[in-house]
């Protein structure tokens, strides 16, 4: 960070805010200018019919999906929803619905007479007694005496064996002290003087005798070795493999792969931009031919078909509607309105020559007499207002 305060005609200039993470254009050479133009009208006569063809099978395909596969689709998946349910989702649900569920309520309420309210029963009317004079009994017997066994001979027996314990552990805990200092010094003299002394006097000076031996007659002739003979050896074998096989192999990456894979990767890369930019070309003169096709195929079929239907179809059909179809359903109207009148007519007559018929065979029916009912509503089927009143007290 640059601490000191600059001039105003020295102060660096700043860049602009969208300015800041751009890399300034790279210079392109003449070998990827030269093949631009070429490479991309070549590949754009080649793309054309390619865009054409591409564009007008996928018009067909969305055309045929929308009218044809994503309604039978549908139809395919409904079709098989329904039967999934019929198959597996509806007898499960009816089974257990009308089968599994009063089962399983029966069952339970079985259960729950058979078995609950007789153990309830039997808990507390049997079991609960018995437990409390058994605990009482096992109180008075057991509990109570072996209270006062332990009060009473336990304890006392328990203090004194403690006593005479305490004096015995308090004897043989001073032998030991003594009996264990002497077994101690018995160790160290059998076991550890003899031992630390072997390594103290015999195998440390053994030991460094011999490691300033292998230093003297191993080591340092081993260093001289490496040093003055093995080490510029080595560099010598390094220095004539690096100008026989690295020089050689830097040279022929640096002056003559390096730039052929230059030249292949402008080309590719040139070839690659020219399919892009023929692909959007023909994208929009796709896009133009599609249209300009769309309003051909309209002003040469459905325009005329359009003018035919507004202009000599719509005219004559509001004429036949008019002058003949609208009068002939008046006619068929009045023909079935009389029709039904005369077909009315003859039931009726029919159902009365019937009821005369069975009135002279076995005579009238008898009329049920009616019974009286007090009733404080008025048997007028009016309905009650503001100025109406329904109680003998309130009547003018």
């Amino acid at each position: 960070m640059d601490l000191e305060k600059r001039p105003p005609h020295e102060a660096a200039p700043q860049p602009l805010p969208g300015q800041a993470d751009r890399q300034p254009p790279q210079a392109e050479g003449c070998l990827a200018v030269a093949i631009r133009i070429p490479v991309r009208i070549v590949v754009l006569v080649l793309v054309v019919p390619v865009r054409l063809l591409w564009d007008a099978l996928a018009v067909c395909g969305n055309f045929v999906y929308r009218n044809a596969l994503r309604p039978v689709g549908r139809a395919i998946g409904t079709l098989l929803t329904w039967v999934f349910k019929a198959v597996f989702v509806w007898p499960w649900v009816g089974l257990w619905r009308y089968v599994v569920v009063p089962v399983g309520k029966g069952l339970g309420w079985l259960g729950h007479v058979l078995l609950v309210v007789p153990a309830v029963w039997l808990y507390a009317r049997v079991l609960t007694p018995i437990g409390h004079g058994i605990a009482w009994l096992g109180r008075v017997l057991v509990v109570v005496p072996a209270d006062w066994l332990y009060a009473r001979v336990l304890t006392p027996i328990g203090h004194a064996l403690t006593w005479l314990a305490r004096g015995l552990g308090a004897g043989v805990a001073a032998a030991g002290r003594g009996i264990g200092a002497v077994l101690v010094w018995l160790f160290k003299a059998v076991f550890v003087w003899p031992w630390v002394g072997l390594w103290r006097y015999v195998v440390v000076p053994v030991g460094v005798a011999v490691a300033w031996l292998a230093r003297t007659l191993i080591v340092v002739p081993a260093v001289w070795l490496y040093r003055y003979v093995l080490t510029p050896v080595g560099h010598g074998i390094a220095t004539l493999l690096r100008w026989i096989f690295v020089v050689p192999a830097v040279a022929l990456w640096r002056w003559v792969l390096a730039p052929v894979g230059r030249a292949i990767a402008v080309v590719a890369r040139e070839i690659g931009d020219a399919f892009g930019h023929a692909w959007r070309i023909a994208g929009h003169i796709s896009l133009a031919v599609g249209r300009f096709l769309g309003k051909l195929l309209r002003w040469i079929f459905v325009e005329p078909v359009r003018w035919a239907y507004r202009s000599i179809l719509t005219p004559v059909g509001h004429a036949v509607r008019d002058a003949v179809w609208r009068p002939a359903a008046r006619a068929a109207r009045s023909v079935g309105r009389a029709t039904r009148q005369a077909l009315t007519s003859a039931r009726d007559s029919v159902r009365q020559a019937r009821a005369d018929v069975r009135r002279m065979l076995f005579g009238a029916p008898r009329e049920p007499v009616p019974v009286p009912v007090a009733r404080r509503e008025p048997e007028t089927p009016e309905t009650r207002t503001l100025g109406s009143s329904t109680t003998a007290l309130m009547k003018d």
